[in-house]
């Protein structure tokens, strides 16, 4: 039982393949600039890579070239399509018609198209990705994963913006939350590390990148989470402003003579750890930087760090409590300085971290509080493609 796992760009394509038996990844690769002429893949295979120019008018092309390579004598890893028992596509936003993964259909696919508004850059491009395979494999059984799906249960209190109700009515404005797949899959894997079932633990996990979302976990849901109506909105990132006063959004608009896409791609693009710190949208060169004595890298690391304690601590006030903390993603997994500054902020909380093991980790699964602790402490690598295949074959039975 293999599992091809797509995530369509507007321009590109990311796909694995799953071994659902062993839970292997067998193959991945990444198509780039789809639709330009100098288009080509990237491909991995056996634990070599293999680069192919190759020019994709569109997605259709790209895929029918990615099969190509994936039943290839030398550089796959089936001998015919008929080894796939489906593909997962992930669909960054559901809206609120979705709180499950889903098999597609035509319905589904007017549904995903319908929530275009809420995720402009990213729901297109999906419909790109299962359009394109309806054509080259016709008969493939697929599913649709939302990142939205997991956080569908968090309460009405927490969901609901306060202003007029009406526009939650009219235009579904609310918090829906994002990076599912990653939180649900880091809940699961401590919990199994643990030797407990997910329902019984108080999990938060941290996922910490250039986009990064804190969300509380109770009962193996999702109670709280930090991200909004769309990515924009919870803690300081690589270049999201995360939370603001709405007010500071109309006064620059005003003073600046800015349209709404302007601000919008200045929030999206211009503004978090990078607008504070001019430096760069990679924390590891912000952090060079902050070492080095620049004073406004090391404010934008101080206020990253703090906006992600103080979320914490509110997911906490969710659950009454916490069991368990987790770090993912390419910071919470490899940025040891950035772990143990938002960890010496939850001391007050009984979070007592082994600094000596937490310097020592980067990007390996391990446990990173001391025995003392009141709250155990994980780093945890994510794998949102290995949650997306479990999803595809369980709604394909």
């Amino acid at each position: 039982m293999k599992v091809l796992v797509l995530n369509a760009g507007s321009s590109s394509l990311k796909y694995q393949v799953i071994d659902m038996e062993t839970e292997e990844m067998l193959a991945k690769g990444y198509f780039e600039r789809i639709g330009q002429p100098n288009s080509f893949l990237t491909h991995k295979v056996r634990g070599v890579k293999h680069k192919f120019e190759h020019q994709a008018k569109n997605h259709e092309q790209a895929i029918q070239f990615v099969l190509s390579r994936l039943t290839n004598h030398h550089y796959g890893i089936i001998k015919d399509l008929s080894e796939l028992s489906g593909i997962g596509h992930r669909v960054v936003h559901g809206g609120e018609k979705f709180s499950d993964a889903v098999v597609i259909n035509e319905e589904v696919m007017e549904e995903i198209k319908n929530c275009s508004d809420l995720a402009p850059l990213h729901n297109p491009a999906a419909i790109l990705g299962m359009e394109a395979c309806r054509k080259v494999v016709p008969n493939m059984k697929m599913v649709a994963v939302f990142d939205t799906a997991f956080h569908q249960t968090l309460p009405k209190e927490r969901y609901l913006y306060p202003i007029p109700y009406q526009y939650y009515e009219k235009y579904g404005v609310r918090k829906y939350g994002f990076h599912g797949t990653s939180h649900q899959y880091v809940s699961q894997r401590v919990a199994k590390l643990l030797g407990k079932k997910v329902s019984d633990l108080k999990i938060i996990n941290c996922h910490l990148g250039q986009g990064a979302s804190i969300c509380a976990i109770q009962n193996g849901k999702s109670v709280e989470t930090s991200m909004g109506l769309t990515p924009l909105g919870g803690i300081v990132m690589g270049t999201r402003s995360g939370d603001l006063d709405p007010s500071v959004v109309t006064y620059v608009m005003q003073k600046e003579k800015l349209s709404p896409e302007k601000m919008e791609n200045r929030l999206n693009k211009e503004s978090g750890a990078y607008g504070v710190s001019s430096v760069s949208v990679d924390f590891r060169d912000i952090e060079v930087e902050a070492n080095a004595g620049g004073h406004h890298a090391k404010l934008a690391l101080d206020i990253f760090h703090d906006t992600a304690a103080n979320y914490i601590a509110k997911c906490m006030v969710a659950m009454n409590g916490m069991d368990v903390l987790t770090f993912t993603a390419g910071v919470g997994e490899k940025g040891q300085d950035s772990r143990q500054a938002i960890c010496d902020k939850l001391e007050v909380f009984g979070v007592k971290l082994d600094k000596e093991k937490n310097q020592a980790i980067k990007g390996d699964e391990a446990k990173i509080s001391l025995p003392s602790s009141k709250v155990e402490v994980f780093v945890i690598p994510t794998n949102e493609e290995l949650m997306i295949a479990r999803e595809t074959m369980r709604h394909l039975g």
